[in-house]
């Protein structure tokens, strides 16, 4: 039953993980969340009931080793360096904390022997031309000399490691590759574009679109996204299987922008900030990206809920919450 589970959730303060934690305690698990604070917020858990929740700050390596492994029913593994500007402003970071945390979580769902879901990320593809991306597809990174890149091959690495332990060690493991989740708490402070977008357009701030603005995305509310992870943890036949996570609709960034405004009522002017000037010469980004959707629906049905223009309003309306708690607070 799923009131007598313990479920571990890392990176459980972070914009994702604390969404996964919401959805779980509703559901009636006891969760163990972990984040060691560098990006996530412990206000995020704030609406949590306290009676189903342990809240540890610390490294996954860290606290791991004070938690009994036995007695876990399932690992959600969300700790990671996010966003593109902390990519490139610290890239030996970025390595160590994707690599080693997630080698440290597998570790402990091995001595378990416990189920675990590995979140990944739509940059193993690197540069791949190949659209849509499916999952079993070659991949393409740029030259080591790119900071991004770094975080693309972390990432897979992580993957190689999740893969070797489900085949050595019998691990049920799960890997999601997420696809431009957004919602209600991501901040644009790391570079991820619809919060910075948002947040420009309530300020009446210029919204910057880096580059042209022809490139083209797809964006997946994190409501429905939070729905769907304990589907894939939970069936036995998806272990050892990597399964796309989003929407597969496309939408180029130029025209977000002008959603975002529209959307909000903003007189946000819209300008164009070349590459080299938003993340520093020689930056290196693809002209699409979009997840070949058809493992994920054939494994639990992904019906998602949440319109883009949805997320876009619940996005502003709980910005908007926040700045109103940071000023009642001063006063």
């Amino acid at each position: 039953m799923a009131g007598d589970r313990l479920t571990l959730v890392t990176g459980g303060a972070g914009f994702i993980g604390s969404h996964l934690v919401e959805r779980l305690v509703r559901r009636g698990d006891r969760v163990v969340a972990i984040d060691n604070l560098s990006t996530g917020r412990r206000s995020n858990l704030n609406g949590v009931d306290p009676s189903r929740l342990t809240f540890i700050e610390g490294t996954v390596s860290e606290v791991v080793q004070s938690v009994d492994p036995s007695g876990v029913d399932g690992i959600y593994h969300l700790a990671a360096a996010v966003g593109v500007r902390l990519v490139i402003k610290k890239p030996i970071g970025t390595i160590e904390t994707n690599v080693g945390e997630t080698s440290a979580a597998l570790e402990f769902a091995a001595a378990g022997r416990t189920p675990i879901l590995i979140a990944s990320t739509s940059e193993v593809y690197g540069k791949s031309e190949r659209i849509p991306f499916a999952e079993y597809d070659d991949v393409v990174y740029g030259p080591p000399s790119q900071p991004r890149w770094a975080y693309a091959c972390s990432k897979a690495i992580d993957e190689f490691l999740a893969l070797a332990h489900h085949r050595e060690n019998g691990v049920p493991v799960v890997v999601a590759r997420f696809f431009n989740i957004v919602g209600p708490r991501q901040v644009g402070e790391y570079g991820m574009v619809l919060p910075r977008f948002v947040a420009s357009a309530l300020a009446g701030d210029p919204i910057e679109v880096y580059g042209d603005g022809a490139q083209t995305r797809c964006f997946c509310d994190v409501r429905d996204v939070v729905d769907l992870l304990p589907r894939l943890l939970d069936d036995p036949r998806c272990a050892g299987g990597i399964f796309n996570v989003g929407r597969d609709e496309l939408i180029e960034i130029g025209e977000l922008a002008r959603l975002v405004k529209d959307t909000l009522g903003s007189r946000s002017p819209i300008v164009r900030v070349p590459y080299d000037q938003a993340f520093g010469p020689g930056f290196d980004d693809l002209m699409h990206r979009q997840p070949d959707l058809t493992r994920l629906r054939a494994a639990v049905g992904f019906a998602p809920k949440f319109s883009l223009v949805q997320t876009i309003r619940d996005l502003a309306a709980a910005s908007g919450e926040s700045v109103q708690r940071s000023v009642e607070s001063t006063i």
